[in-house]
């Protein structure tokens, strides 16, 4: 498994159980919308560190903006399989 599966297999646990003090349950919480206007939020940050920030700096971003992407695929109930699959169509 990559750490991005196993990422993945946490965000899905958190959101099932929906702990206290989780921010992914917060997030779930909070619904759709906002969890959508996160992955936004930081697309716009991942491109501004890509553009004017250190390497370091993307390299966070980018982080931040693949755990919100995660937490909105889990929460519109999307596998990470499904994304597999459609990565390799496109591929061909």
């Amino acid at each position: 498994m990559s750490e991005i599966d196993d990422l993945f297999e946490v965000i899905k646990q958190r959101i099932s159980e929906m702990p206290e003090g989780s921010y992914t349950a917060e997030i779930a919480r909070k619904g759709i919308g906002f969890a959508a206007r996160k992955v936004g939020e930081e697309a716009v940050e991942t491109v501004v560190a890509s553009l004017n920030e250190s390497k370091e700096r993307t390299v966070s971003e980018a982080c931040d903006l693949i755990y919100h992407l995660l937490v909105l695929l889990a929460i519109r109930g999307i596998n990470l399989d499904e994304i597999y699959v459609e990565l390799r169509r496109r591929r061909k």
